[in-house]
């Protein structure tokens, strides 16, 4: 998948969630607005409330979304005869695709009022949004090939050591500039560093990788470089310096994502199980939809 394939890929994903959203809060706005004792006499009752035609419609196919996606990414994570199925940085992504649009569904099949044992689940799916988010965060800071597979301390090493000999001997970027690159790309000031003081590291570091590239672009178009050449040599630089941080804090990040999956699963399993308790129960009493 090309670049701007994956944009595209990626915009559709948000494009979908948003207009979903749109779509629905527009056309049950005043429904949902409404006090709930009063909900009953309104015309719109019979399609928007959690028994109703739309209402129940998309409980059915926010929990089938959210199925799906969970499924689907287990599946191709665990199974060796489905690795040549896409990488799964798509397949991650798909994941949280159909994982944000299924909850989407299930609130609004909620109608905003929530009550008995589905409660339960219902939060579940809120903690499982929240640190899916953060999930993602942790995740991103950990190198992985496009593959999926995290790259090793000695990998990441070498690859520093590339793009600093690159940004040296083949492009010869100016002495000072350089010596702030190498400065800002230190990793010993990971060291030992805690999750929150990391976040603030990370946004420090962040702000000073944009200074230091702002700085050399100038720098370089005041030499007279070419746009091209110019272009080349930031890409390098900013690659020397994420790789960096990223040697700096993953361990950090690695044991950080560990202690993630021991909350995000247990939300996501009672989620589940309360999940099929809701619809078998729905199921016995004839609430069947459509079918």
């Amino acid at each position: 998948m090309s670049k701007t394939v994956h944009r595209i890929y990626i915009a559709s994903f948000i494009i979908i969630c948003a207009f979903t959203v749109i779509i629905l809060s527009v056309n049950g706005y005043n429904y949902y607005k409404a006090p709930i004792e009063q909900r009953f006499f309104m015309q719109q009752n019979n399609l928007l409330k959690p028994s109703g035609l739309i209402g129940h419609g998309l409980g059915i196919f926010g929990s089938f979304f959210m199925i799906v996606g969970v499924a689907s990414y287990m599946i191709r994570k665990r199974v060796k005869a489905l690795f040549k199925f896409g990488y799964l940085k798509y397949w991650l992504e798909f994941h949280i695709f159909l994982c944000t649009l299924g909850p989407i569904l299930i609130l609004y099949h909620t109608a905003f009022k929530f009550g008995g044992i589905v409660v339960v689940s219902f939060w579940s799916m809120v903690a499982v949004v929240l640190s899916g988010v953060i999930g993602r965060f942790l995740y991103v800071q950990i190198p992985h090939t496009i593959q999926g597979q995290m790259i090793g301390m000695n990998e990441l090493n070498s690859l520093s050591e590339n793009l600093s000999h690159q940004l040296k001997d083949d492009f010869a970027i100016p002495e000072e500039i350089f010596a702030r690159i190498q400065e800002i790309s230190s990793t010993y000031r990971y060291k030992r560093v805690k999750f929150t003081t990391g976040l603030s590291l990370i946004i420090k570091d962040y702000i000073g990788i944009k200074n230091v590239l702002r700085r050399l672009k100038h720098e370089l178009k005041v030499a007279g470089i070419s746009k091209s050449k110019r272009k080349e040599i930031l890409l390098t630089a900013k690659s020397k310096l994420v790789v960096s941080r990223r040697i700096g804090m993953l361990q950090t990040m690695q044991k950080l994502f560990g202690y993630w999956h021991v909350v995000h699963l247990p939300f996501a399993l009672i989620m589940f199980i309360i999940m099929v308790i809701h619809i078998a129960v729905e199921i016995v009493f004839g609430y069947k939809w459509i079918f």
